[in-house]
């Protein structure tokens, strides 16, 4: 069986064992078995790592214990998964991890936030909010990529972190993958099911405010209805988890099936939105 594990720090736990790893990338193990207690786990991976297991009758709290670090940390750029587009090319789909709970770093294309080989500008955000950002960026590639990686790097604090992209066939994703990694449903899909659309009011593009004056933006909102709305989701408390980090919540699209989220991509400085998820209206304004 075929299972991903995505190693996000120098050192992960996975259940009763220790596993230290030699770089700090985003990816999955090869060929090699974890054994936790009753679980037998293997995982498949293009990564070096040194994996050393420790199994233990029980842990205290201060064994699991992990440090709440509000500045001061790194960013870890993280591979989702790939999509074919109807062209024939394909879509590899990058998220990230802010290790910090209140920071919130601003850091500029260029040497410190580039992807690799190409262009280093693929549309990553600049500014990056706290904790675990699922499905951020998708970068599109030709269909004749081949086996080459799409490398996303990111320096914040002295340390410098990697995603590798690829198109290796478990990676593959789609609606019904991201539905059921947000906790928003299972991995079936839906046929017929069409991206939602998004535009500005009169077609402006770029708007100029001087502080400390607010700026109005309207914004048209549709979708094709599938899948339809689901009212119970909202009224879900999630576990404390990446799922509950996210800035774009899924569960503000459940009662009606449509949700806009306001979110601050590039540039300095702090930007406030009232609503930042504001109620769709008549004509999806």
């Amino acid at each position: 069986m075929l299972r991903r594990l995505f190693v996000l720090r120098s050192d992960v736990s996975v259940r009763r064992g220790f596993c230290a790893a030699q770089k700090s990338v985003a990816g999955f193990f090869q060929d090699s078995a974890v054994t936790t207690g009753r679980n037998i786990m293997k995982f498949h991976s293009r990564l070096s790592l040194v994996c050393a297991v420790t199994l233990v009758a029980s842990l205290g709290p201060d064994a699991v214990a992990q440090e709440r670090w509000q500045r001061g940390q790194n960013v870890q750029p993280v591979f989702e998964g790939w999509e074919r587009n109807t062209d024939g090319s394909f879509s590899m789909v990058f998220g990230y991890l802010n290790r910090n709970y209140e920071e919130q770093p601003v850091i500029p294309v260029g040497p410190n936030n580039f992807f690799e080989p190409g262009p280093q500008d693929r549309a990553q955000p600049t500014h990056f909010y706290n904790r675990r950002q699922q499905f951020v960026v998708k970068v599109r590639v030709p269909a004749d990529w081949g086996d080459k990686d799409l490398t996303w790097a990111v320096t914040h604090n002295g340390r410098t972190d990697y995603a590798y992209g690829h198109l290796w066939p478990v990676w593959e994703i789609d609606s019904g993958v991201m539905r059921l990694n947000r906790g928003t449903g299972t991995a079936q899909g839906y046929a017929d099911n069409q991206r939602p659309s998004i535009r500005v009011e009169g077609g402006v593009q770029n708007f100029d405010v001087t502080l400390p004056n607010s700026l109005e933006i309207v914004v048209i909102a549709g979708d094709d209805g599938i899948p339809p709305p689901n009212p119970r989701l909202s009224q879900r408390n999630p576990r404390r988890g990446p799922k509950s980090q996210a800035i774009v919540d899924p569960r503000n699209a459940a009662t009606a099936g449509l949700a806009v989220t306001w979110l601050h991509w590039r540039g300095p400085g702090a930007v406030n939105f009232s609503p930042q998820v504001p109620e769709i209206g008549e004509g999806g304004r």
